[in-house]
């Protein structure tokens, strides 16, 4: 597993990818929404949903090790579904969320999907891993506004946007996060095409407490799973060392004991993977995380391939990535490069 998240073809030209036939309809469309993303209205919590296609695969996190994979089960019934507030209706125009889609055994185990209309071509897929806390009390997985909001405008705007909830301490101590993330990126993997996403062009986003188990997840081969491979990642406001001033929720999760945060620690990993990051820290974050950021990329920088950064504003959210909240500063172009990259290699 240790090549499962590289990336094939490093160092092709990021300006190719406007140059190609391939995907410049979405390129271009992209290019021009973040110029428009401000007007984009406040977000909504859809209510329409679409059965899953019965292809879908159940795979990862089962406790018994030798179970077939399993055929996905059906979202939950509309009586559960959120009705879009009138005001907000307009920014999920004409996107269909699927919802309660299971890649795991637990109730957190789930993730939710969020699909515009169809070119006919497969889409780049983004995955939103954007826990704030390492910790709570609910076995229930609850939406998110913000989320939502960068959902459909990336569903609007020629993506498939995924979001992925997962298991908090003290019932899930580490390295449970990591195990889900890789878990449903393997689920990802094996059914974007369903929702017409391309299983090569998986970018993952995570933020706050979600970017710690999206970069563990990279930085630690063993908690990976099969179909592993993601094609470029983003990471904002997050902590990547566990350190002895935390909070009682981070120290739930990795514990009290200093001598093993080294082990836990996604940094010394990550600088020696090959995949294509954007790594994004605000102006408002506090002195941990914003030094956490600032050590995360010198030591990339170090390695020899230095991140895309991006420094917000203000006051970071899952909706920075496309600065539907007007903090993002230049990470939403720093997104879009990397989607270029991405679409640049040519695959399939």
């Amino acid at each position: 597993m240790a090549n499962a998240v590289k990336s094939p073809n490093r160092g092709l030209m990021v300006g190719a990818a406007w140059q190609r036939k391939r995907g410049s309809k979405m390129l271009k469309c992209l290019a021009f929404s973040f110029l428009v993303a401000t007007t984009v209205a406040a977000s909504a919590l859809p209510g329409g949903r679409q059965q899953v296609a019965r292809g879908a695969i159940q795979i990862g996190l089962s406790d018994d090790p030798a179970a077939a994979p399993a055929e996905t089960p059906a979202p939950p019934d509309d009586k559960s579904a959120a009705p879009a507030a009138p005001n907000d209706a307009a920014a999920c125009t004409g996107v269909t969320f699927t919802r309660g889609l299971k890649y795991g055994e637990k109730n957190l185990n789930v993730l939710d999907v969020a699909t515009g209309q169809s070119s006919g071509m497969k889409r780049p897929v983004v995955v939103f891993v954007a826990g704030e806390h390492f910790a709570g009390d609910s076995d229930e997985a609850a939406a998110n506004p913000l989320v939502e909001q960068a959902m459909c405008f990336a569903a609007r705007n020629g993506l498939v946007a995924f979001s992925v909830s997962y298991r908090l301490a003290p019932a899930a101590p580490w390295p449970a996060g990591s195990r889900d993330v890789a878990a449903a990126i393997s689920w990802i993997h094996e059914n974007a095409d369903l929702f017409g996403g391309n299983k090569q062009e998986i970018i993952p986003i995570g933020y706050a407490a979600g970017a710690f188990h999206l970069a563990s997840f990279l930085g630690h081969p063993e908690f990976q799973e099969r179909d592993s491979y993601v094609a470029g990642a983003v990471l904002v406001s997050g902590v990547y060392r566990p350190t002895t001033d935390a909070g009682d929720g981070e120290k739930s999760y990795f514990g009290t004991d200093a001598s093993k945060y080294d082990s836990q620690s996604a940094l010394p990993g990550l600088t020696a993977i090959d995949v294509p990051l954007v790594v994004a820290w605000s102006q408002a974050d506090a002195p941990r995380f914003v030094a956490q950021g600032e050590k995360l990329k010198d030591m990339l920088c170090s390695a020899g391939h230095c991140p895309r950064f991006a420094l917000l504003t203000k006051p970071g959210s899952p909706a920075s990535v496309f600065d539907l909240d007007g903090s993002s500063g230049d990470l939403h172009d720093r997104l879009r490069q990397l989607i270029g990259q991405i679409d640049a290699r040519g695959l399939p």
